[in-house]
């Protein structure tokens, strides 16, 4: 594999990181007009420096190439006081991400890639996550997993394990009463190589 080829598949994971986290920071903005979110955070891959490793790209796999990881969606945590418009909050982030595309801000993101993981606020008591589809329930298979859709758009998986270092891990953007407390885009990254 040439070189140049190496090297604008790094740029490329490096410019979606960077986009994610531009993302990350118009939908905790959104997020904040909600009275009943008390805070977002950023989690996951996209509020992490990128690391090495040989990805499931089939021409980088087969030569075992190590390029940046693949930040793959955009993982939020939302700590809510009440449940009762989670059909709101889905529509206001899908319809944020699609001004952001007539705008020019391209994030190169779907609503269905913005996994929001819903908490209360307090406790940190794990609730489930926002749901993506447009109505509840859907009639697909994940809609008969146990408990979801108790609560409409709130969507539970099947075996689920929350990862303990989810919250720990996390940047705080905004909290009720303080504002914005931090921006995804200032979060360091790797250089561009080339």
């Amino acid at each position: 594999m040439r070189r140049a080829a190496i090297v604008e598949q790094n740029r490329y994971l490096v410019r979606r990181q960077r986009s994610f986290r531009a993302a990350a920071d118009w939908l905790a903005d959104r997020f904040a007009r909600f009275d009943e979110v008390a805070a977002v955070a950023l989690t996951g891959s996209v509020a992490r420096p990128l690391w090495k490793e040989v990805p499931r790209f089939r021409q980088f796999r087969r030569e075992r190439i190590e390029v940046w990881h693949e930040c793959g969606d955009l993982d939020l945590v939302l700590w809510l006081s009440s449940l009762e418009r989670l059909d709101d909050l889905r529509r206001a982030r899908d319809s944020a991400l699609r001004r952001a595309d007539e705008a020019g801000r391209n994030f190169g993101l779907a609503g269905f890639q913005v996994d929001c993981f819903l908490f209360e606020p307090g406790s940190d008591r794990y609730l489930g996550r926002l749901c993506s589809f447009n109505q509840c329930p859907k009639g697909k298979p994940h809609c008969e997993t146990p408990g979801c859709g108790a609560v409409p758009f709130l969507k539970q998986h099947e075996g689920f394990q929350l990862w303990p270092g989810l919250l720990q891990g996390s940047l705080l953007l905004y909290r009720r009463g303080e504002g914005r407390l931090a921006r995804a885009a200032d979060l360091p990254d790797v250089p561009e190589e080339g």
